[in-house]
């Protein structure tokens, strides 16, 4: 029975001697804290009337003082782009003819048309400014040449869609 009895106390010895048991416990946390992405913009004032024009003639918005701003409604950096639409009746061209209209954008150092001004393009988006800040804004002045010809005399449409994305 001694022989039992020292087998289990040396068991138990290098039991105690060996374990890995923490018999201690303390605790602490971390303060966190997210907030969602929000790609927003906004165009001011968001109307343009260049009213009737002579076939194959130009207004700008800078003839109408109608220069547009845009501005960066979301809470990070956006590029902001920008393409053209086909009206009812017109299709968006890089050349006038007839029943094809011309709209082209500037966005800096814009001056007398066609000084620094882009074609519009109805199948994609150009860029109109590479990165504005949170709050920032970007001037938009936009020009529109009448088609050649016309079979159409009622007003058209000719909208510019503003993007928002990441830069």
């Amino acid at each position: 029975m001694k022989s039992v009895k020292a087998a289990f106390l040396i068991v138990f010895v290098s039991l105690l001697c060996y374990s890995t048991e923490v018999m201690a416990a303390d605790s602490d946390s971390v303060s966190a804290t997210v907030t969602v992405q929000n790609i927003s913009l906004s165009v001011d004032d968001g109307t343009i009337a260049y009213g009737i024009l002579v076939a194959g003639a130009s207004k700008s918005t800078i003839d109408l003082t109608e220069t547009q701003t845009v501005t960066n409604d979301g809470n990070v950096a956006e590029k902001f782009n920008i393409k053209g639409t086909d009206s009812v009746d017109w299709t968006l061209e890089a050349a006038i003819g007839a029943d094809q209209y011309v709209h082209k954008f500037c966005a800096a150092s814009c001056g007398t048309p066609p000084t620094n001004y882009t074609a519009l393009a109805e199948a994609s988006y150009t860029t109109l400014a590479a990165s504005v800040d949170p709050l920032g804004t970007q001037s938009l002045d936009l020009e529109i040449t009448a088609p050649s010809s016309s079979t159409v005399f009622t007003s058209q449409d000719v909208n510019v869609t503003v993007q928002a994305v990441l830069p």
